[in-house]
């Protein structure tokens, strides 16, 4: 038996969206305290900011207009979560050996997803895809750059695919531009 098709709808998270990314991540935000701060902060930072203090860190970026990501949403409850902003909003990316700069190029990066449990294997990672490109592109982005990962075994566990797996990626019509590990390409649509 076929499964239904997701009518999902997407939005940018903006202060009046707020409650429902609250929500989505529930108390712990979303990955032990992350509120998907942790590719704007330091390591150390990052630790001693966990839970609370990540979150308000995340409301104020909101609140003040900064771009910080896309909510996925079925029946006006959001199931899905995209964070993504221009790359030099996360430090983190260039502290990387893997992950550092390809080229001069400005381009908005995708690093994050969260899916609802109940949602998870359902095809929204890869419309999160789709409705990020165009969401940067309506922003002015020409090249979109993402880090997912290229897990070697069949099975991942959820948590360690939170950048996404690649094969959603090149679904999506990404290319790979540099790969310094095995299991962590550089992908890139280009508008």
């Amino acid at each position: 038996m076929e499964k239904p098709t997701i009518q999902l709808l997407f939005a940018p998270l903006t202060p009046d969206r707020w409650p429902d990314l609250e929500s989505l991540f529930g108390p712990k935000g979303a990955c032990g305290g992350c509120w998907c701060m942790y590719w704007r902060l330091s390591r150390k930072q990052f630790e001693a900011q966990k839970g609370e203090i990540n979150r308000l860190a995340l409301r104020t970026l909101v609140e003040q207009g900064v771009p910080t990501g896309i909510l996925a949403y079925i029946n006006d409850i959001a199931v899905g979560w995209c964070g993504m902003a221009p790359r030099e909003q996360f430090p983190t990316l260039g502290r990387s050996k893997i992950l550092k700069e390809v080229d001069e190029l400005p381009v908005w990066s995708i690093n994050c997803f969260y899916i609802s449990r109940p949602y998870r294997k359902s095809g929204i990672t890869k419309k999160l895809i789709e409705a990020a490109v165009a969401y940067a592109h309506h922003e002015g982005a020409a090249v979109i750059e993402a880090y997912p990962v290229d897990p070697k075994a069949d099975k991942m566990p959820d948590v360690f695919a939170y950048t996404g797996l690649l094969s959603a990626f090149v679904q999506a019509g990404f290319q790979e531009v540099a790969r310094r590990s095995e299991t962590r390409p550089i992908v890139r649509y280009f508008i």
